[in-house]
């Protein structure tokens, strides 16, 4: 059995492809949860919207959680799944150059640290990361006034995700980039990112500072902030009409690999 297969077996993971009539690309999708909640399940229903509205193919992959599989778990279980993908393009009728890796909250982070894996092993190469609100930094625990009384993500429970991926690690000096990818010092070389947040949302500052390291490091970025939303707002209120323009611009981004 390979590297991969092994993994991915250990893990019992179920790897749910989303696919269309005609595929060429693909997105590998991480679902969020804050590193301990969250499953294929949850975010099935949106996964499904993203590829009937693109075209796109998507593979879902259900990596294990902390606390009981803390760093480096789930994203070596992410890096497995992005690895199978591109070893079996072929089967799977893709285009093992337009392979996206794609997630929200946590699964943001992850598929941030699994470009950064990627690069470095020199693995896949990625023609996007795709980071919705992405989970970014561990040094993000400190409750900020302008966002206290709409934060629906606090600084506690964003430090109870941290602590259960890092232990007693998390916020200190010597967190690893894979886990917490603002701490990463060299962004160069990574696939064009899009990157979205909400004005309300507590990773706003992160994701607005990582999105400008990885243009100051040479990577095309785009970065759309909506105003006045939380955290996870289109998960909240679907309806509304910022939720569809979200749900909007990730199509494009997945329309362009």
């Amino acid at each position: 059995m390979t590297e991969v297969g092994h993994r991915l077996r250990q893990a019992r993971q179920a790897l749910i492809v989303h696919t269309v009539a005609a595929i060429a690309s693909l997105a590998v999708y991480l679902h969020g949860g804050g590193m301990f909640l969250g499953s294929l399940d949850t975010h099935d229903t949106q996964c499904r919207i993203y590829t009937q509205l693109s075209g796109v193919a998507l593979l879902s992959v259900g990596y294990r959680l902390a606390p009981e599989h803390p760093h480096p778990v789930p994203v070596e279980d992410c890096y497995a799944a992005l690895r199978w993908a591109a070893a079996n393009a072929a089967d799977l009728g893709i285009d093992p150059a337009r392979i996206a890796i794609m997630g929200d909250s946590a699964g943001g982070g992850l598929a941030a640290a699994v470009a950064l894996l990627s690069r470095d092993r020199r693995g896949p190469a990625l023609a996007a990361q795709i980071l919705i609100h992405p989970m970014l930094d561990d040094r993000t625990i400190v409750a900020q006034p302008d966002l206290a009384d709409t934060a629906t993500w606090s600084a506690e429970d964003n430090l109870t995700g941290w602590r259960c991926l890092l232990g007693d690690g998390a916020g200190g000096p010597d967190t690893p980039a894979y886990a917490a990818p603002a701490r990463a010092d060299n962004l160069g070389a990574l696939p064009p990112a899009y990157l979205e947040t909400g004005r309300l949302d507590i990773f706003r500052d992160e994701n607005i500072t990582y999105a400008q390291r990885l243009s100051r490091a040479g990577v095309p970025v785009e970065l759309i902030q909506y105003p006045a939303v939380p955290h996870a707002f289109d998960t909240f209120d679907p309806a509304a009409a910022v939720s569809r323009r979200a749900v909007d611009n990730r199509v494009r981004a997945l329309n362009a690999l």
